[in-house]
């Protein structure tokens, strides 16, 4: 998943991709201890997919904040 699209939806949809990907990462978790995953690396791939909606779910939150402070 590439930043720019991310950067592109909204706090609700980031929400939302980060419950799905903490799901995958479960699921795949799970196929790598009972040896069933054909490519490990899946599991940090999703590990940096979740780090970037984490980091864009931060900015948004944070631009946020800086505006209301400086409305008030």
């Amino acid at each position: 998943m590439k930043i720019n699209e991310i950067r592109g939806m909204s706090e609700a949809d980031l929400e939302k991709k980060y419950r799905e990907l903490k799901e995958e990462l479960f699921n795949l978790r799970f196929q790598h201890s009972i040896n069933q995953l054909d490519n490990p690396h899946q599991i940090s791939n999703t590990k940096k997919d979740i780090a970037r909606v984490l980091t864009v779910l931060t900015e948004k939150k944070n631009a946020a904040q800086l505006a209301e402070k400086k409305n008030a």
